[in-house]
């Protein structure tokens, strides 16, 4: 089964964001070729659902991180390789009885643009071949983990092809004569292609890997431990969300019997941050990838969906409101398709009045606490259900962030604090503005 996520989900955690926000693949996306960078989003697009494959891929970017592997190939050859082979017109392959003066004259005076690319396209070949020729003597023939080691080996026997044992002789150089070429030409491009095409991707595999072993060296990402779902276990320790400079880390864990994160807090005191940090953190964890805490283990989910930033969806006609209790009744019918999915609701039912706003979390909370093999946090602006639901649910684990006063100010810690909180600081942030002083007296 895959892991099931939405466009909702990945906008609300900005997994790829846009052309004028920060994104989550924008922080990975070090990779020196554009095969990489293609690979890479699709690693974000399927996120995995098997705890082996997680960990073997975890285990993959651990061992160049170890290392500190450097992609040993020119990211320049890629462009110039990727054209070159593309190009299977057989009328275009070189041919010795088209080595006329005429051609002679236009290579002579530069002229001879076809000639020149595909000439181009050979020498990059040649390149990347003795590239990885050197590359794979650096490399452990042994290495413990089975992705490594096929991967190595596949690399091996592909680069042992008798058809071009010559790259090895051409090593370096940037000019081959006509005859050479057409030898060159006919393996690389038309006999020996897929082959290339082969190692070529491999390569890109390579790309990636080493490009977020980089990040997670450089970012002091860790590990997370994948394990299978018959348990509904989550532990994160030090987490924090990877764009802010200095983040502040939180721990949370959780299990069948405390399944349902209750949080509460104050305007800005970090609830939609710790929602999103816990959302990137579950994504990057089910990717394989290193993740922006200092510990974390979980039980592998079948999806996550959060609702953090729900837009109003006028060109239906629908309300704030009703936006809302439809994405909760979508939640709800994957709940009850899927089992094993994190949910995440930021203020729930924010777009009606406080009265049906209590009475349906409360409600909603109820009822998902009722499903233990899957993960929910619930934030809401409305304590008086937290109490309620304490006395309702025995599986809910109610944490805040506190708001403390220095005077008339208040001072965020943005560090989770067991329990509910009663800070009610919306006034004094409106008094502190003085709104109403220049509502009364025009005074800014």
């Amino acid at each position: 089964m895959s892991f099931k996520i939405d466009k909702q989900t990945l906008d609300d955690l900005a997994i790829f964001g846009n052309n004028r926000t920060k994104s989550v693949y924008d922080i990975f996306n070090r990779t020196r070729t554009r095969g990489g960078a293609k690979i890479l989003e699709e690693m974000f697009l399927y996120p995995l659902s098997d705890a082996d494959q997680i960990n073997e891929r975890s285990d993959v970017i651990r061992y160049y991180r170890d290392i500190e592997a450097e992609f040993p190939f020119r990211g320049e050859i890629f462009d110039t390789m990727e054209f070159y082979l593309g190009n299977t017109d057989r009328r275009t392959q070189l041919m010795t009885q088209d080595n006329t003066l005429g051609r002679k004259f236009k290579n002579l005076v530069g002229t001879d643009t076809e000639y020149t690319q595909i000439h181009n396209g050979i020498v990059c070949c040649i390149e990347l071949l003795n590239t990885l020729d050197a590359f794979l003597k650096n490399s452990k023939a042994d290495a413990d983990n089975k992705t490594i080691a096929e991967l190595t080996a596949n690399l091996r026997g592909l680069l042992g092809n008798e058809k071009w044992s010559w790259y090895v002789s051409e090593k370096g150089k940037k000019k081959l004569s006509y005859e050479q070429a057409v030898v060159y030409d006919r393996v690389l491009r038309f006999e020996e292609r897929d082959k290339l095409m082969k190692i070529l991707y491999y390569v890109y595999l390579l790309d990636v890997y080493m490009a977020v072993a980089n990040v997670a060296k450089e970012r002091g990402f860790v590990f997370a431990k994948a394990h299978p779902n018959d348990k509904n276990t989550l532990v994160m320790k030090g987490m924090f969300h990877p764009f802010l400079t200095k983040p502040v880390g939180n721990t949370i864990a959780v299990d069948e019997n405390s399944n349902v994160i209750f949080l509460t807090g104050a305007n800005m005191a970090g609830k939609s941050t710790f929602m999103k940090s816990f959302g990137i953190t579950v994504f990057l964890a089910h990717v394989g990838f290193p993740v922006p805490a200092k510990e974390m283990e979980f039980s592998v989910q079948n999806g996550m969906f959060t609702t953090i930033n729900l837009p109003d969806n006028l060109s239906m006609g629908y309300s704030h409101f009703y936006a809302e209790v439809l994405r909760v009744k979508k939640v709800a019918q994957q709940v009850r398709q899927t089992q094993h999915l994190i949910v995440v609701f930021d203020e729930l039912f924010r777009g009606t009045n406080v009265k049906d706003a209590y009475d349906a979390t409360v409600a909603v909370t109820e009822a998902f606490a009722g499903i233990r093999n899957c993960t929910f946090i619930i934030s809401t602006h409305i304590i008086e259900a937290g109490e309620v639901l304490k006395e309702k649910c025995d599986n809910i684990n109610f944490v805040y962030l506190p708001t403390k006063m220095e005077g008339s100010k208040p001072v965020y810690t943005y560090t989770l604090a067991p329990g509910i909180t009663d800070d009610r600081h919306g006034m004094m942030i409106v008094n502190n503005e003085h709104i109403i002083e220049i509502i009364k007296n025009g005074e800014a």
